[in-house]
């Protein structure tokens, strides 16, 4: 014989019901609505934390950093080795579109577990932010070779600088003229 009793139970939970043998039960109770319950305390916890009111802070529209405190911030001051003999940079002498100038940087050099090419950063020198792109080899890669498409923001010097396991950087540059609208001027 089944007893039916009403507690204060929300509706989602079903009935309380007592059984024979004193046990009470609750019917219509699944999972889902368990879980359903449990998400939207977790939701509503969640929305309470991220919610809380924060003084709002301008950001900045650019980093117009210089190439000199780029460097500087990325490398730490260390000096860097011409790397011509090693590193070949191959990248248009005039680029037609700023805003699409193709760029690929090669280094031949081993790519072993001892000694092998761990980055490398292609820098605009003129660009807001001078530090275009970093490639991250491991001796895996098994070539030191990236390319991409970068964006020029006016005439001036592109470089390849190269970062050794060892910790040795070597660099290459290269003039760039940026025409607009495919003038020369």
């Amino acid at each position: 014989m089944v007893t039916t009793l009403s507690l204060a139970v929300p509706r989602a939970f079903g009935r309380v019901m007592v059984g024979s043998g004193g046990q009470t039960m609750v019917r219509g109770v699944t999972r889902r609505t368990v879980l359903g319950a449990l998400g939207a305390v977790g939701v509503a916890a969640a929305v309470g934390v991220t919610l809380t009111p924060r003084q709002a802070g301008a950001q900045a529209l650019g980093q117009n950093e210089p190439i000199e405190a780029a460097l500087k911030r990325v490398f730490g001051g260390k000096a860097m080795k011409d790397g011509s003999g090693m590193i070949k940079l191959d990248i248009p002498l005039i680029a037609e579109n700023g805003a699409v100038v193709p760029v690929s940087v090669e280094v031949n050099a081993p790519m072993t577990p001892q000694s092998y090419v761990k980055h490398i950063y292609v820098v605009a020198d003129k660009n807001r932010i001078p530090i275009v792109t970093r490639a991250v080899l491991t001796p895996g890669s098994g070539q030191a070779y990236m390319g991409a498409n970068i964006r020029l923001g006016e005439t001036g010097d592109v470089r390849a600088i190269v970062e050794q396991s060892d910790g040795t950087l070597l660099q290459v540059k290269r003039e760039v003229k940026v025409t607009v609208g495919g003038c020369g001027g």
